[in-house]
């Protein structure tokens, strides 16, 4: 700024210099002889085409010196003078680098990314996630593999050991395999309280025993995509910048065929903690640890006393699918959802694109202006296909009844958590129907979300 107002004040000081010259000469014409007026006119032509075309000097001048200005300006600056190119999206797929550059890439892809596998008594699942783990690991010293078992079932300890022996893998066994002091009416739910407290074991022993930086947790049940290890590793560097991002997840809970777009670069925000295959730093545990919840311990990272407003990076296709129909859950979401959910098979080498459009400020203006000018249309048309030409719509709901008749016609979940709608991002549910892209919306006018709607 300093080096532009010097640039004006010089233009400034050459015009005022400019016009006292103009003055003085016209000064002196009054009081010439008659026969000397056509020289003065003469002179006065002469002095107006000069000024002119060093006013048109100054003006170009100028424009360079701005030119030259803004492009000394530092990286993280935004260095607004025209439109960014129209994107096909609010999440332009890395296709339209954002002004906004990540900062100290090269120091965050030195910090090492622990795999922690949570394991309990699953031999053969257990072996089968480990093999797609290191079939897939790129780099061994960055992606150290450390599988933290509960249950103390010894078949799936032999299973653990074979990797450390051939492969390195790190294993940790849980302590505490007492029963669980549950309150009699959630004594049905005391596997739930069992993997809590396992949770809070092997997160204490990843950041306050073997002292690392950040962590991606899976768990025995998981098949990986082959990018897995390149999606955590570029998305690391956009959750380490800004502090308005608390986890990056794997996983998308809307991800079933059909209902996903053909884009494995696509990537999204959302305010729903999708867990299944997820990433967090230090710093959060060293806030979260210390109030570890006994069970359940998903639904309360959902809950505003813990999120506080804080939103993760997800995938379009997931990164993560599962397999794990025996659990604690018995099976109950396994046969009519997750066993659905389509993994990404295609390599998108993603520490090479330009995440930064993930960035808080850079993302939610374009996401807004993006989905409040789609066509408005009813869940029934969509269903129906009768706007089938219409290549995205938005769907608008302004009660939690009315979201859920629209999830249910179109088959997307339909459940909330603490007022959240799962992959939702300011209100707003993005899927695929019958190809055509769907936005569900609140008005644009929304205040934000109402934890009384489950």
């Amino acid at each position: 700024m300093r080096r532009k107002h010097i640039i004006f004040f010089v233009v400034a000081m050459f015009l005022t210099w400019n016009m006292l010259m103009y003055k003085t000469i016209v000064g002196k014409s009054n009081g010439v002889q008659p026969h000397n007026h056509e020289n003065v006119e003469g002179k006065l032509s002469v002095l107006q085409s000069e000024i002119e075309k060093q006013l048109k000097n100054n003006e170009q001048l100028l424009t360079e010196l701005q030119k030259k200005q803004q492009s000394q300006l530092k990286p993280t600056q935004a260095v607004v003078t025209q439109a960014p190119p129209k994107a096909k999206g609010p999440n332009s797929t890395g296709e339209n680098e954002s002004w906004l550059k990540l900062k100290d890439t090269d120091k965050v892809d030195d910090i090492v990314l622990p795999i922690l596998m949570i394991a309990c008594d699953r031999a053969d699942a257990v072996s089968r996630s480990l093999d797609l783990v290191l079939k897939h690991r790129p780099d061994r010293k960055r992606f150290p593999v450390i599988v933290s078992q509960d249950c103390g079932h010894q078949q799936t300890s032999d299973a653990i050991q074979k990797y450390v022996q051939d492969h390195g893998v790190v294993h940790i066994k849980q302590p505490d395999l007492g029963k669980v002091n549950v309150p009699w009416p959630q004594r049905k739910f005391e596997g739930y309280y069992k993997i809590s407290r396992h949770y809070k074991w092997a997160l204490n022993q990843i950041f306050h025993t073997f002292n690392h930086s950040a962590v991606i947790i899976v768990e025995d049940d998981l098949d990986i995509s082959p990018d897995f290890y390149e999606y955590f590793a570029a998305t690391f560097r956009v959750l380490h910048q800004d502090s308005s991002l608390w986890c990056v997840s794997a996983w998308n809970d809307n991800g079933k065929l059909n209902m996903v777009k053909d884009d494995p670069e696509l990537l999204h925000r959302t305010d729903f903690f999708p867990g299944l295959g997820w990433m967090f730093e230090r710093k959060l545990w060293l806030e979260l640890g210390p109030k570890w919840p006994d069970t359940f311990w998903d639904d309360w990272m959902r809950h505003p006393d813990q999120r506080q407003g804080r939103s993760c990076i997800r995938p379009e296709l997931s990164r993560t699918s599962t397999f794990g129909k025996k659990g604690v859950s018995k099976g109950l979401f396994f046969e009519k959802h997750l066993k659905f959910i389509q993994l990404n098979d295609k390599v998108v080498p993603f520490t090479q694109r330009d995440l930064s459009y993930l960035i808080k400020e850079n993302y939610d203006p374009k996401f807004v202006q993006y989905i409040y000018n789609l066509p408005e249309v009813t869940a029934s048309e969509v269903k129906a296909q009768s706007k089938k030409a219409l290549p995205e719509v938005r769907v608008t709901y302004k009660t939690k009844e009315q979201f859920k008749d629209a999830a249910k016609k179109l088959g997307i979940m339909d459940d909330f958590k603490a007022g959240v709608e799962r992959t939702a991002y300011m209100g707003v549910v993005s899927f695929s129907y019958q190809g055509q892209r769907v936005h569900v919306a609140p008005p644009s006018d929304w205040a934000g979300y109402d934890t009384t709607w489950s």
